[in-house]
């Protein structure tokens, strides 16, 4: 009966493995929620969240998420830290031009108010491709930014759902107000870990390509 209950509990059975994803999940979701409460530090928060995901699906199922969140957050802070603040200051312009734009007359003003959207649109979607890029890559921002855009171009359904998958459940869930905690629990319980390992799921495979072996010694990883 103990060998049952040992074999049961033991990390390589299926409950055990179970446990282990969770606690990946749950444990790295908690800590992005404190280590984005003040709003600047969101994006260095994400990174950190993408690499704890990134390196559990490459091979390090036992990893500790705490360690591994730290490591990737303060990696990662000063050019996740500038991408998030030109992110917020980016999407503040676009708002004001947008609600200018569209209390204008003229076709003049309309196909602008269109290109407004389009610009911010595109750069949205290479935004949420950049976040898990600088979590498995280490290279200069301009050069991060370019492989944000290969791997975008390399698959633009596939860049368009990440984007989605970004804004799209929170802003279903900021609607429904009935449901609204309900909502806000799940969140804060495992909400953003779950849509980072989604999106972490959809790019691995590209993006192993470019990575060393999981066996080898990732020091930038």
């Amino acid at each position: 009966m103990k060998k049952r209950i040992a074999a049961f509990l033991d990390n390589d059975s299926g409950f055990g493995q179970l446990m282990t994803k969770l606690w990946i999940i749950i444990g790295s979701n908690l800590l992005f929620m404190v280590f984005s409460l003040p709003v600047v530090t969101i994006g260095p928060a994400l990174v950190a969240l993408y690499h704890v995901h990134l390196k559990s699906m490459r091979g390090y199922p036992d990893q500790n998420p705490v360690i591994e969140f730290w490591y990737g957050f303060r990696n990662n802070f000063k050019q996740a830290a500038a991408v998030w603040i030109i992110f917020l200051l980016t999407a503040a312009i676009a708002l004001a031009d947008i609600r200018f734009l569209a209390g204008q007359n003229g076709l003049l003003m309309e196909l602008m108010r269109y290109m407004v959207c389009f610009i911010s649109g595109a750069l949205f979607v290479t935004g949420c491709i950049l976040l898990p890029v600088m979590a498995a890559f280490a290279d200069n921002l301009r050069g991060l930014c370019r492989n944000a855009i290969y791997f975008a171009a390399r698959n633009p359904a596939r860049a368009i759902l990440i984007a989605a998958l970004n804004a799209v459940p929170l802003f279903l869930s900021y609607m429904d107000v009935q449901r609204l905690p309900l909502y806000g629990f799940i969140w804060v319980a495992c909400g953003f870990s779950l849509t980072a390992r989604i999106i972490s799921s959809l790019l691995l495979k590209d993006f192993s390509r470019f990575l060393p072996p999981p066996d080898e010694d990732l020091t930038e990883y």
